[in-house]
């Protein structure tokens, strides 16, 4: 009877876990998001150089952020690229984590290799490509190919393309992964019940493989979104914002006011909207897509 109450008591009176279970990863939570955030809402209302002493200004950084075209700019741009970004990996992602949850031998090799992207950072892929793409000593210059030897990153209308690429060639990777582990978790005895009835191959994918895939597809693609609200180093090491401001996003715009034009109040007015962003991106996808509810899809469960 005292083992039952010291549990009961244990488990807060309810019947599920105690919230004290939860309390350390709040507190963790609290200390290292809540309170910079509440920080950076703050100093978004000062006028601070990063030296001296700041000053109230109230709502005149947000007003002169508002009204700088170079922040409408970077805007824009980002947007764009989250759009983009996720139309090119989202069905490359799919196709590639389907075809890699396959159980021939050849499959897990091609894996292997798909995956090598994973191994190296940002920095690393950024002056990887931003050397093989230089006109003057690139691969197109030592292959002999005219059309490949071309300044890449430095025509405005080719190096945010060019630096979507890069980012799909990096990301594409994980979010197969997420594919290929969520495919291998669909019962096999559909697809077994569905070659008895004779469906196809092509049927079978679109019948069962993505109905299957649903949450799988949510959360991949709020990775990819709100990630791409958050590309810095990748950006900055390939093209620095240039030419220009053609790849200037908001992360850049950011860290460019904050450390280059020693203005942090309009950094944190940046930082701000990305965060609100990110929040209502993720927030409008929860509540859209029904994952609120965290219905299984598992046979059985």
């Amino acid at each position: 009877m005292s083992a039952s109450i010291s549990t009961e008591a244990g488990r807060g009176g309810g019947g599920g876990p105690s919230f004290w279970y939860a309390a350390p990863a709040l507190a963790f939570f609290g200390l290292f998001a809540l309170v910079p955030l509440v920080g950076v809402v703050v100093l978004s209302l000062m006028s601070w150089d990063g030296l001296g002493t700041p000053t109230w200004a109230g709502l005149d950084n947000w007003i002169r952020i508002s009204q700088d075209p170079v922040a409408r700019h970077a805007l824009v741009l980002t947007l764009e690229l989250t759009a983009l970004s996720w139309l090119i990996q989202a069905p490359i992602s799919l196709l590639l984590g389907v075809f890699m949850a396959g159980r021939q031998r050849y499959r897990n090799v091609l894996s292997v290799l798909y995956f090598l992207p994973l191994l190296f950072s940002a920095a690393a892929v950024a002056i990887a490509y931003k050397s093989l793409l230089d006109p003057n000593f690139g691969i197109g210059e030592a292959l002999g190919l005219d059309w490949l030897a071309r300044d890449w990153l430095g025509d405005p209308d080719l190096a945010l393309f060019v630096v979507m690429w890069v980012i799909a060639w990096s990301f594409i990777p994980f979010h197969s992964l997420l594919y290929q582990s969520g495919v291998r978790q669909i019962p096999v005895t559909m697809y077994e019940a569905a070659r008895i009835d004779g469906a196809s191959t092509t049927r079978q994918f679109f019948s069962i493989t993505l109905p299957q895939l649903k949450y799988t597809i949510i959360t991949s693609s709020t990775l990819m979104i709100v990630g791409s609200l958050t590309y810095f180093d990748l950006i900055f090491v390939l093209t620095q914002g240039g030419p220009g401001s053609a790849t200037r996003v908001l992360p850049l715009d950011m860290y460019l006011r904050g450390f280059r034009s020693y203005d942090m109040g309009g950094a944190s007015v940046v930082a701000v909207i990305l965060v609100a962003l990110g929040l209502t991106v993720s927030l409008v996808l929860n509540r859209l897509s029904g994952a609120h509810r965290m219905e299984s899809q598992m046979e059985g469960i």
